[in-house]
């Protein structure tokens, strides 16, 4: 088998915690800003801070790309302006765009151009088409299989990214309209509410319900690739895309290394098919719907939905508990309000804010000064950490499932 150069590996990030959580295993980051992404609901990077993180993300060696990926309608466009001449101010190393406005408005800024999988590119002529435009790479449509990528790949010179992991939706390219239609949500605006991840039920034309296996009946399981390294690969594809731009700083840490690994395993020649099952059950436990293997090895069945889960089929659990009121860096202690509920000593906690993202356990609890093994909700706990954290950040138990296996 003819080995190719290593891939990029590039992370979805929403802040500075996932950047941090994904920093040591990523070649490249994307990320959204407050409006004009399909992940608006990722608040925390603004054009008032662009410049500020991508110079953290370029100090860790690690490309920047900016998704500027919703619908642009006539009010949008001076916005649109507005952002594109942030990002060419901050030094993105690339753009991901699908709207000809904001193809023309970031070749007008000089800004290097990767075309989003919201454009559905399904084949070599359309790729064609989008280096004619400028870009530098195309984002291929999820809806692909592995040998019409490579016969993309057989039949352009332009740089391929595919996505390999995280959340797939139910309509093509993301173009879905389901949440606009029940909720006034647009999801190509970036307020895509979910409803597919709803439970549904299935009645008949008489107005009987229909028992079928099963509650959440259009909900897709998570994309993973990470057992089919050697085939990716194999299909030409230059850049393994993640997503997660709204998943914790946990996931992120794990998938990254998990992704990390597989790939340099590959290249080291000690990639096989049984290390990377072991790596697929260390990402399960994480925020998961279920995996599958999306198009790439044809249409999926029933077996690529999420029937019987709702949001997380992981048997890994975050239970909010309370939130940091203050720090104490010399004591390396933080005052902890427990606003949904106590904490004891041995239990597995994450504390997590914007730049925050510390996971340890209970080692040392004081309530009112004195040394305590637990503490109720509603009580202020003086709790040992770890590292540094901030005030307002949050803190979660983990549980694990223990019928797990």
């Amino acid at each position: 088998m003819k080995k190719r150069s290593a891939p990029e590996l590039a992370m979805g990030v929403r802040n500075m915690a996932s950047l941090k959580a994904c920093k040591d295993n990523t070649d490249a980051v994307y990320f959204s800003l407050d409006r004009l992404s399909l992940r608006s609901r990722a608040q925390d990077i603004t054009t008032d801070n662009l410049v500020d993180f991508v110079e953290s993300v370029h100090e860790y060696g690690i490309k920047a790309y900016l998704a500027v990926n919703s619908v642009i309608y006539p009010d949008d466009l001076q916005e649109l302006n507005e952002v594109m001449e942030t990002a060419a101010s901050a030094e993105v190393d690339a753009v991901i765009v699908w709207d000809p406005a904001a193809i023309m408005k970031a070749a007008a800024n000089d800004l290097e151009i990767h075309i989003s999988t919201q454009a559905n590119v399904s084949n070599q002529e359309t790729v064609n088409f989008y280096e004619s435009m400028g870009a530098s790479r195309v984002v291929l449509a999820r809806e692909l299989s592995l040998d019409q990528i490579k016969y993309i790949r057989e039949n352009t010179d332009l740089e391929l990214e595919a996505f390999v992991h995280g959340a797939m939706c139910q309509a093509v390219s993301g173009r879905c309209y389901l949440s606009a239609y029940l909720l006034g949500k647009s999801g190509n605006c970036g307020e895509c509410s979910q409803p597919c991840r709803w439970e549904w039920s299935l009645h008949s034309d008489s107005g009987e319900k229909v028992d079928i296996e099963g509650k959440y009946l259009i909900s897709a399981k998570d994309l993973c690739m990470i057992e089919h390294i050697p085939a990716l690969l194999e299909a030409g594809i230059d850049s393994f895309k993640v997503e997660g731009r709204l998943r914790n700083p946990g996931y992120t840490s794990t998938v990254s290394r998990c992704y990390r690994k597989a790939i340099d395993d590959y290249f080291n020649g000690t990639y096989k098919p049984e290390s990377a099952a072991l790596l697929k059950k260390e990402m399960e436990l994480e925020y998961n719907r279920g995996f599958s293997t999306g198009f790439y090895f044809g249409y999926p069945g029933p077996e690529g939905l999420a029937c019987n889960h709702d949001m997380n089929a992981s048997p890994v659990k975050r239970e909010a508990v309370g939130i940091v009121t203050n720090f104490y860096p010399k004591n390396n202690a933080a005052s902890v309000k427990l606003l949904e509920q106590g904490l004891r000593t041995g239990d597995q906690i994450i504390i997590e804010g914007k730049t925050t993202y510390v996971e340890q356990e209970v080692l040392s609890l004081m309530v009112e000064g004195e040394k305590v093994s637990s503490a109720e909700k509603g009580m202020e706990t003086g709790l040992a950490v770890v590292d540094r954290v901030r005030k307002n950040d949050r803190v979660f138990r983990i549980e694990k499932d223990i019928h797990w296996k």
